[in-house]
């Protein structure tokens, strides 16, 4: 039975507590390469579609989970205090005012739990991270998408959408934004916080920040006591498998967050691996020169390809599959991509049908990546 098949009547007595969970869809990750295997029988597979650093991570987070391996039956320390001061040194904060997750999710999810309720209201923008509506539908509260513009954030109407609700507890903005890549200028994005009721949390999602080191608005935290910055270790970190998210915050909100916080949320592998990782920042400069190099290689292939993309601040870009002919679409796109081995992310599920987001590998995987693409653009 599909998401939206579901009634409460046929889940009776399961009613869920919101009736908006009925209509939520379950998140869609990007493809595994071990179900591409199984399903095609493809041995060589680049996996192009989840925005994992192709770097792999830092020899020094190597290191450290070899030294957690004999303590597995051990729980981890749930304050996470040595990764915590390192966060703390590093973003020049106080070590109480980080709060810890399993991966950035875990953070926003958190952040919903800690102030959304049924009466109210979160304002996110079209063409940004699908979580935020999601967090809505999962609180019972009111979503409200703010229309995009230029694929980006409109903060103007976003501002206009806050005050039109005055039930809005919670704006999330992603910059850089997933899945388009698009950019926020610091002094607009300083005006929009100015703009809205101190009432109004402003969560700065800024899971692709060391790609774009240009976007950091750390800054505003002295200022402003509303807003909330969550970044991840997942991407060019490289430790999407370890799961380790953090929020930056005021006192008083990073206070509360660790109310809800599940105690052991982050493993005591992930623990280790984050602080080693974060103190090889030499690592991130290399990941970051490689990602800029390579971003641009692709943004010259799709153009001798005939293909529009939106230039990008992440380490993905979102690429528009466009042909005349109407048996060519993105979707027929992405799956003879698959059958070919090389993963990338759909964009149907955005709104955006015609587009197809991806990951900026290595050399290598980019040149099979446009090698291939190529070849199906010229049987078509």
């Amino acid at each position: 039975m599909q998401p939206d098949q579901l009634t409460a009547s046929n889940l009776s007595p399961l009613t869920p507590a919101y009736d908006s969970i009925l209509a939520l869809a379950p998140y869609q990750t990007g493809k595994p390469i071990e179900e591409l295997t199984r399903e095609y029988g493809v041995s060589d597979v680049v996996k192009l579609a989840s925005n994992e650093n192709p770097m792999g991570c830092s020899p020094r987070v190597t290191l450290a989970v070899t030294e957690q391996l004999g303590q597995l039956s051990r729980y981890p320390d749930g304050n996470g205090y040595y990764l915590k001061q390192a966060l703390a040194d590093f973003n020049d904060v106080k070590v109480e005012q980080i709060t810890l997750g399993n991966g950035s999710d875990d953070l926003l999810d958190i952040l919903a739990r800690s102030f959304v309720g049924v009466d109210d209201a979160i304002v996110y923008s079209q063409y940004a991270f699908v979580v935020y509506s999601m967090l809505a539908k999962m609180q019972g509260a009111t979503g409200i998408e703010v229309p995009a513009q230029r694929f980006g954030h409109n903060l103007k109407a976003m501002s206009q959408a806050v005050q039109d609700n005055s039930n809005t507890k919670i704006v999330f903005i992603a910059n850089p934004n997933n899945p388009t890549g698009t950019q926020l200028e610091q002094k607009e994005l300083r005006q929009f916080v100015a703009s809205v009721p101190s009432s109004v949390l402003v969560v700065l999602d800024e899971a692709y920040i060391e790609y774009s080191p240009e976007s950091n608005n750390r800054a505003l935290l002295d200022e402003f006591d509303n807003v909330i910055i969550v970044r991840t270790f997942s991407k060019a970190y490289g430790l999407a498998g370890l799961r380790v998210g953090y929020a930056l915050s005021s006192v008083a909100v990073a206070e509360l967050l660790n109310r809800i916080r599940q105690p052991f949320n982050v493993s005591r592998v992930g623990l280790a691996a984050a602080a080693a990782a974060l103190a090889d920042q030499d690592f991130i400069e290399k990941t970051r020169q490689m990602n800029d190099e390579q971003m641009r290689w692709l943004e010259k292939q799709f153009d001798t390809l005939g293909l529009g993309f939106v230039k990008s601040h992440a380490n993905f870009i979102m690429v528009e599959v466009q042909v005349e002919m109407e048996d060519i679409t993105a979707a027929s796109i992405h799956q003879a991509l698959l059958e070919q081995g090389v993963i990338v992310r759909p964009l149907g599920a955005y709104g955006l049908p015609n587009w197809l987001r991806i990951t900026v590998g290595v050399a290598e995987d980019n040149l099979r990546l446009i090698d291939t693409l190529r070849s199906i653009l010229s049987e078509d």
